[in-house]
């Protein structure tokens, strides 16, 4: 079994991200404010590389988690395709995920792999987790099913 390693310099990341833990609550999707991906669009990761702030007029609920958009054309494409857009793993840390836990994450530590979002705690979690991105969305795709269900996020 390949392992993921940690460099000496994250310990203090994941010692931060242990000792800090809260609960998310809405729907099946991380959320700060009452926002998944913390208001970003999600299609603006694929059409603009990056994350952009979405308008309270361009909101749609998704599996009970309301996301932002840009404009109605990206609102109206997540509307058609929500699958394709949505973070995998419920927006939560791809990096946390593949070992076994909940934790939030910054929408600019962000990586699209295969078409799919996948996000993480902060940039230097999101190299950890590209370091072996294979192995580590196998272990994710693995974990998330027991991961899904826990209700402590490591902040």
């Amino acid at each position: 079994m390949k392992r993921i390693g940690m460099p000496r310099r994250s310990i203090g990341v994941i010692t931060l991200l242990v000792m800090s833990v809260g609960s998310a609550v809405g729907g099946e999707f991380f959320e700060s404010e009452g926002l998944a991906l913390r208001g970003h669009d999600p299609v603006a990761y694929f059409d603009r590389n990056r994350p952009l702030r979405g308008l309270p007029e361009h909101s749609v609920v998704f599996r009970g988690s309301t996301f932002r958009f840009v404009s109605r054309a990206n609102r109206d494409a997540f509307a058609a395709d929500p699958t394709r857009y949505a973070p995998r793993y419920g927006g939560f840390c791809a990096y946390g995920v593949a070992h076994g836990y909940k934790a939030e994450t910054d929408p600019a530590a962000f990586s699209i792999v295969d078409g799919r979002l996948y996000l993480n705690y902060n940039g230097e979690v999101r190299e950890l987790w590209q370091a072996d991105i294979p192995g580590a969305v196998a272990a994710g795709d693995r974990n998330w099913p027991t991961v899904s269900s826990q209700h402590k996020v490591y902040r």
